[in-house]
């Protein structure tokens, strides 16, 4: 099979492509002068969801600092990882964007320690978890177009922002829920961004670490890919100031990772020949993939920043709090949804009237789950602060 061309990009043959696309929940006429996943990115930024994540915690809560990460700007730099892998692959660059950008929609204030949090309130009504809530968001709880619910995106980002699923919510998913009881692996533009969001995070917390000085570059020498590119920094720019010599590492491992992974994955596809989405779906596993090598060195920082930073005792203290101040939120509004806005009170109301108290539980979660950290905040005080104003 020839390549093809979308949108200006020359694609593979085993690229997504508009033509060959699974299609909407709702159909829609073609887009004019854009495909239809370069539609599925722009709906994704305009969506309020994708707003919110500007006042979402990464690593550090929101009024720590102004130049720490949160979800959108993490967002963003996956999607930058991402978009360079995708077009030296040949695969759709649109699509994995448009999945880069979305795969936090659903992601709770106070990131990992609100998610543990919400999960814990929903347990007795089947969980809560990002991934499955980001899906929820694109397909149900973006009210913004006049002839259907969500965002309607295709079936390719839909399957994108789906990394990570039960087989018991899979089988209430549909089509979109079947590779994960079928064993089946998505497309390369989703599992590209699934690696991306690991490079971003894993990297990226080392430079917030730092500026928090909760670990320092002694500690990080601990890591095989920190060390080995802190030394080849060091040694061909004696004198760098600090800011700028963290800068020059942190994207020297970006870069040392990220070529890894293209010429993995190059070998990987050319190892398989693909000849369609379909047959990189049927592949026993993921076809972008680091080298073994790079693969435990990622590993090692992964571990390193678990234990200095995640577990450091300046982050669990934040994280205490926020996930008291969730648990105290869902408590307050599922014993009482009269406590919430109108539209979430009414959506309670419904979810009653439909599932019973799961379906409450559920509306709870998705109002908590929508919140900045801030506004999570604020909402206690309201709620717990005889001072603080309605």
């Amino acid at each position: 099979m020839s390549d093809s061309v979308a949108g200006g990009e020359i694609l593979a043959p085993y690229a997504a492509r508009d033509d060959r696309s699974r299609g909407r929940r709702y159909p829609e006429p073609k887009p004019e002068f854009r495909t239809e996943y370069q539609r599925d990115r722009d709906r994704i930024i305009h969506s309020n969801a994708f707003r919110r994540l500007v006042y979402k915690t990464q690593v550090f809560v929101n009024h720590e600092g102004d130049l720490y990460r949160t979800r959108v700007t993490h967002s963003i730099e996956v999607a930058q990882i991402a978009r360079s892998v995708a077009r030296a692959l040949g695969v759709n660059e649109a699509l994995t964007e448009a999945i880069c950008l979305a795969h936090d929609l659903g992601h709770t204030p106070f990131g990992h320690a609100g998610q543990d949090a919400l999960n814990e309130c929903m347990r007795p009504y089947g969980g809560f978890e990002h991934n499955l809530q980001s899906l929820r968001v694109v397909d149900e709880l973006e009210e913004r177009y006049a002839e259907f619910p969500g965002l309607n995106l295709t079936f390719e980002c839909r399957e994108g922002i789906l990394k990570h699923c039960s087989a018991r919510a899979a089988r209430d998913l549909g089509e979109v829920g079947e590779r994960f009881l079928k064993r089946t692996q998505p497309g390369l533009e989703a599992q590209i961004a699934n690696v991306a969001d690991e490079i971003a995070y894993n990297n990226h917390d080392v430079d917030d670490g730092i500026r928090a000085q909760l670990v320092d570059l002694g500690e990080l020498g601990e890591t095989r890919l920190f060390r080995r590119q802190l030394e080849i920094v060091t040694a061909k720019y004696p004198g760098l100031g600090e800011r700028r010599l963290i800068h020059e590492v942190i994207r020297r491992m970006i870069n040392h990772i990220v070529v890894d992974l293209i010429r993995t994955s190059q070998a990987h596809l050319e190892a398989a020949r693909p000849a369609s989405i379909d047959e990189v779906r049927s592949q026993p596993k993921p076809l972008i993939a680091l080298s073994e090598a790079a693969r435990e060195e990622h590993a090692e920082l992964m571990q390193f920043l678990r234990e200095r930073l995640y577990r450091h005792y300046k982050v669990l203290r934040m994280t205490s709090k926020a996930r008291r101040v969730l648990k105290e939120l869902f408590e307050a509004f599922l014993t009482d949804i009269q406590l919430m806005p109108p539209e979430h009170r009414e959506a309670a109301a419904r979810g009653e009237t439909s599932q019973g108290t799961a379906g409450r539980a559920r509306a709870v979660a998705d109002y908590i789950a929508g919140m900045t950290d801030r506004y999570a905040i604020l909402e206690h005080r309201r709620l717990f602060d005889p001072a603080e104003r309605t």
